[in-house]
């Protein structure tokens, strides 16, 4: 499939409307994806990024269909990862001699994950490439979200091929942000940052700024996944600076497991709690072993406080409550304030380790926690509805 973007530049890459897991089965994508390929034709050709290496033969096949493979002058690789690269080895198989644009540490991934050693050029930011009458400027984009991203502007017509950066995984067969529901676009876009661009938040906040100081016009930014955004594209960048400074809204989640419902029990009853105190705040119940995990860390993401519950189990924590801690430990989330709960039998460790692993994570831990013998009773039901209460009161 080929769609042409503005005169001379074409969207060339894959629609997967079928993928429901990412990066092996970390992410979900409930929505599908797209490998977003770009051409761009002036008196010499640029191919920007490939696709996903299930679609590799397909892709250089339908490449081959629109354009000699040998009139492509320059291939730009603005990321090694797999969903970007993973056509190269079958395109370069073609067309060996072609220079591959990149970071020197795109380098380093791209001879690590195919062997090969290709023609490489390494550009560093503010590097210019003529195509003729428009260049190609290269903004290297360390740890956004890999040590190799990069993002590539086009001069003359004023587009951002931003990689990563401003996606979405979104499967449409409209290209542009002004032709999907808005909401699902920006359910999906608070999703990807959440889950894939959290950690490095301070790289974001210092990376678009320095796109900014350049003083470029933007027409449009093209990103690696999901739609193209044209109607007014700077509003996801300023979007992301939002969401880079420690984003919260006035939400509490509550996240627990729960073996016999009791520690469900638990959680309604300090969301009770909590909303006696504060009618205003939005509070919100998952229960981990039941929900997607990546949704619920995007709750987090947006929430200014947390509450994880899980019973004691062999002097421990229930595995879906271990999980989802283990991930926001690598997420590194800033500013959000937390506390612990569960029920238990004759030990009762479940408290003391989700504390210490929400203080490991980052949270400001606010309560020393709640927990309650065996199955609550009305009394500790009232109690653990006083304990949301306070807890409340502290966020």
């Amino acid at each position: 499939m080929k769609f042409e973007i503005v005169p001379n530049v074409y969207w060339i890459g894959k629609i997967d409307w079928e993928l429901r897991r990412f990066h092996g089965e970390e992410y979900s994508t409930h929505r599908g994806s797209s490998y977003n390929s770009y051409l761009v034709g002036d008196e010499k050709i640029a191919l920007i990024d490939t696709v996903w290496m299930p679609f590799a033969k397909e892709f250089v096949a339908n490449l081959a269909k629109e354009i000699d493979l040998n009139k492509i002058d320059y291939v730009i690789a603005n990321h090694a990862e797999m969903d970007h690269s993973g056509a190269l080895p079958e395109l370069m198989r073609h067309i060996p001699d072609k220079p591959v644009y990149c970071t020197a540490n795109a380098v380093k991934s791209l001879k690590g994950h195919y062997h090969q050693n290709w023609n490489f050029q390494v550009v560093k930011t503010g590097e210019k490439l003529s195509l003729g009458k428009k260049e190609l400027v290269f903004v290297e984009a360390m740890m956004l979200h890999w040590p190799d991203s990069m993002m590539t502007y086009l001069t003359d017509d004023a587009i951002l091929f931003s990689n990563d950066a401003f996606g979405q995984h979104i499967a449409s067969e409209h290209m542009y942000n002004d032709l999907v529901v808005q909401s699902e676009l920006f359910e999906e876009a608070t999703k990807y940052y959440a889950n894939i661009l959290t950690p490095f938040s301070l790289l974001v906040t210092k990376k678009i700024n320095e796109v900014i100081a350049l003083n470029l016009p933007v027409n449009a930014i093209c990103p690696s996944h999901g739609v193209m955004w044209r109607d007014n594209p700077l509003q996801i960048a300023e979007q992301y600076l939002k969401w880079a400074a420690d984003y919260q809204e006035n939400q509490i989640t509550l996240i627990y497991d729960t073996m016999w419902n009791g520690t469900r029990m638990l959680a309604e009853n300090i969301a009770r709690g909590i909303k006696k105190k504060d009618d205003k705040v939005t509070v919100k119940l998952c229960n981990i072993a039941r929900s997607d995990i990546n949704d619920v860390v995007t709750e987090i993401f947006k929430s200014k406080a947390i509450l994880v519950g899980s019973p004691t189990i062999n002097k421990g924590i229930l595995n879906a409550t271990a999980a989802l801690l283990e991930m926001i430990t690598g997420l590194k989330f800033k500013s959000k304030k937390a506390a612990a709960f569960g029920c238990f039998g004759w030990s009762g460790e479940s408290i003391k380790i989700l504390t210490d692993h929400l203080t490991k994570a980052g949270f400001e831990v606010v309560s020393d926690g709640f927990k309650a013998m065996w199955q609550p009773d009305d009394e500790a039901l009232a109690q653990a509805c006083e304990f949301g209460m306070d807890f409340a009161g502290k966020t």
